[in-house]
């Protein structure tokens, strides 16, 4: 089930009806923009994050960066960006971790904030690899 799949079957899903209150749009008219295409609800299932909208007609949204590296790779200094990143009207975070323990930092981070989370996976990719051509 997708957003998308339900909106073209004309469901209204309880993230339509949250993304229509905080956007002050009618939950019709919102289902027919995701429909379209138009808009999407990033919202992974397997995770309780506020419902947020992205698209045509809606507010702009804010999307802060974090995430460790080899140089500075401190779970905790990444935890309290994302918390004070949501404080401050982030409506999502973008984990650009390239550090040693990205499931971990991303798992944390997730358990601390009720956002939606992006990552980008090469960037995990390549930690494995280098993980591996250390072992050689």
């Amino acid at each position: 089930m997708t957003q998308k799949s339900e909106a073209i079957k004309g469901n209204i899903t309880e993230e339509m009806k949250d993304v229509a209150k905080n956007e002050n749009i009618e939950v019709d008219k919102l289902a027919r923009l995701i429909a379209d295409g138009k808009v999407v609800i990033p919202k992974n299932v397997n995770s309780d994050v506020k419902a947020c909208g992205i698209g045509e007609g809606l507010t702009t949204k804010i999307n802060a960066n974090i995430g460790s590296s080899s140089k500075i790779d401190d779970l905790d200094l990444e935890i309290n960006k994302a918390k004070l990143a949501v404080e401050y009207g982030a409506d999502a975070i973008m984990d650009l971790s390239t550090g040693s323990d990205l499931k971990l930092f991303r798992q944390k981070i997730m358990e601390s904030i009720d956002v939606i989370i992006g990552t980008v996976p090469i960037y995990e990719a390549g930690v494995v690899t280098l993980a591996k051509n250390r072992e050689i």
